[in-house]
């Protein structure tokens, strides 16, 4: 294991934090919430961000649209899927770095606030994935989006979603341009526990062994009878990932989730799918959100706006 500086000072201040795996839902929820906050750096001003109520499968849906200066209508959009086990994680605790996105690519964002667990479990908050990214598509001229150019990303159980989203448009529509998936959470199979990366880093904050349990058990009861195979919570064991849009994957080499992550990326390219895969050296899960106290996390938003700008 190998550790850049800024990253090992971070650890000290992660592994101070209560535990997750000992917090209720609403503590860990705003506890995380807290620490993206004040970890994630400046918060780059735009020239409007504005709530709408988008039509979800379990009722209105609050999205988020950030309009950076300097971008034209219609023009390019990326529509944002926070991450946190699909438990934990809002659209306060992902302000900075959809600001970031938007500001450096430029081009429109607009973040998701989906159902969470353990009130909502799984299928509810790929539900709103899915249903906010039709909304969007519908909605493009009231968004000031070209919808030939509508992509779509998150972040770890975001850039899962993100990864399903992609598989059911394939079939359902719409038409999406191109996929952004940061550390993704792709393998939800019993499989996953022979990752190398899992066993490497099952005591590395802030998603060790306890904490991957907490989520798991809240976002998929074991009561519920649940199939872990499913393409909608497991992509990496898609059918086909053929026709697929073009995509961006990030890892972090220090992180529980690295080698399903890059598993996918290899499957994409695999299935013909244009993939352009980095995998962030000395870096853990979750760093994308630390902009504050990360270069490197810094520059995986860079990494990603310089992408979509590219296919814009």
């Amino acid at each position: 294991m190998t550790l850049d500086s800024d990253t090992e000072k971070l650890l000290d201040n992660l592994r101070r934090a209560k535990p997750l795996a000992t917090q209720d839902v609403e503590e860990a929820r705003a506890a995380y919430r807290e620490k993206c906050q004040r970890l994630g750096g400046d918060a780059p001003a735009m020239s409007e961000v504005k709530d709408h109520q988008a039509t979800g499968r379990g009722g209105p849906l609050r999205v988020r649209l950030y309009r950076p200066e300097g971008v034209v209508s219609p023009g390019p959009a990326l529509v944002y899927l926070h991450g946190g086990g699909g438990v934990i994680g809002d659209l306060e605790s992902h302000d900075r770095i959809c600001r970031r996105i938007a500001a450096l690519t430029p081009c429109r964002v607009l973040a998701v606030d989906y159902r969470l667990a353990p009130e909502h479990p799984f299928p509810a908050g790929l539900e709103d994935a899915i249903a906010s990214i039709g909304w969007a598509a519908a909605n493009a001229k009231l968004l000031g989006i070209d919808p030939a150019r509508l992509s779509i990303g998150g972040d770890s159980a975001g850039g899962a979603l993100a990864a399903a989203v992609c598989l059911d448009a394939r079939e359902r529509g719409p038409k999406i341009a191109s996929q952004v998936l940061v550390y993704p959470s792709t393998d939800s199979t019993p499989q996953v526990k022979l990752w190398p990366s899992r066993r490497a880093f099952a005591e590395m904050p802030p998603i060790d062994r306890d904490a991957l349990r907490w989520f798991s058990t809240k976002y998929m009861p074991q009561d519920a009878g649940i199939d872990r195979c499913d393409e909608r919570l497991s992509p990496l064991y898609a059918h086909s990932l053929r026709r697929l849009p073009p995509a961006l994957v990030l890892t972090a080499e220090n992180d529980p989730l690295h080698d399903e992550g890059a598993a996918y990326a290899d499957r994409l390219r695999c299935s013909r799918v244009a993939t352009d895969y980095r995998d962030f050296a000395g870096q853990i899960h979750g760093f994308i959100e630390y902009g504050g106290v990360l270069p490197s996390a810094r520059e995986a938003a860079n990494a990603v706006a310089t992408w979509l700008r590219a296919r814009s």
